[in-house]
């Protein structure tokens, strides 16, 4: 019986000759790895589809690195139904169905919580895109998938150019659901700011960067990772964030960028498998493992 099994896919497991983003990946789970054995636990690390694995061996399954599953949206559910009943995953069940559709983002701001206006469409909606943004009135948008990861048909455009993408958002509005949102221009030359906390309490923080011509901060793009030390009401409002979840996760990552108000607000909540940044404060894989510790 293994005590923990860090879920990643299968890109990541063993790959050959890695290249600077894999090693990055094999460089955070090693700290985590490391981490959990000091506290006497039994780790090991597999793909989340293995057909081979025996799920019924493992006391506990962690979210890692499991980035292809809004891929393989429906494969990922089934998964999730089957392996749920076989063995214990952190962060548990219900947050992580709940987490992989951005509605979440409705939850939190009926909660208090700030985000950008945001307009959900829901899937087969028969409006235009053009009538959709004619509604709101504002006048730059980003379009996405309800469900995704890595800007995956992450659209930025003006009100007038809307028709310019009305093909694209009719093939995924007849298949998933959508949100558009107003653009906030501060993006562009502040960045976004991603808080990392273990068990409800803030660890660390790092700033992401688009690449100039460019709003998209995830180094798929081009953009850059910084240091990032944040104020005192800054924490804190990471913190209400993760208090909104009762229990508190084991492990989130709340990205926030600053509104057209310059105002901070949510641009995503990551709980199933964020990307943590070990390797930038490696203190924070022990406060990763103690929050797993106390899980179980």
């Amino acid at each position: 019986m293994i005590d923990i099994i860090l879920l990643t896919d299968a890109r990541y497991v063993n790959p050959p000759n890695p290249d600077w983003y894999k090693q990055n990946i094999l460089d955070d789970d090693k700290l985590v790895r490391e981490a959990l054995e000091r506290r006497g636990l039994t780790v090991t690390r597999t793909n989340w589809d293995n057909p081979t694995y025996d799920w019924t061996q493992t006391r506990f399954a962690v979210f890692r690195t499991t980035w292809d599953y809004f891929e393989r949206f429906e494969e990922f559910s089934q998964w999730l139904d089957r392996v749920g009943t076989q063995t214990q995953l952190i962060n548990p069940l219900p947050l992580v169905r709940w987490n992989i559709d951005k509605h979440y983002l409705r939850d939190l701001e009926q909660y208090g919580i700030r985000i950008p206006p945001t307009v959900f469409i829901e899937k087969g909606d028969k409006r235009s895109l053009t009538e959709i943004v004619r509604q709101t009135g504002w006048p730059e948008y980003v379009l996405k998938p309800t469900v995704s990861g890595t800007a995956r048909h992450t659209y930025r455009f003006v009100a007038e150019n809307a028709s310019a993408h009305e093909s694209i958002f009719q093939q995924l509005i007849a298949s998933e659901s959508m949100l558009v949102q107003e653009f906030q221009h501060p993006v562009l030359a502040k960045g976004e700011v991603a808080f990392m906390l273990f068990g409800g309490k803030f660890s660390h923080a790092v700033l992401k960067k688009a690449k100039p011509g460019d709003f998209r901060v995830q180094d798929d793009f081009g953009g850059t990772v910084h240091e990032y030390n944040p104020s005192v009401s800054e924490i804190e409002f990471a913190e209400s964030v993760v208090a909104y979840c009762q229990p508190a996760p084991a492990y989130a990552r709340v990205d926030c960028i600053w509104n057209n108000q310059h105002e901070l607000c949510v641009s995503e909540f990551e709980l199933i498998e964020p990307e943590l940044w070990f390797r930038k404060h490696p203190p924070a894989a022990e406060l990763f493992a103690d929050a797993i510790w106390d899980r179980i």
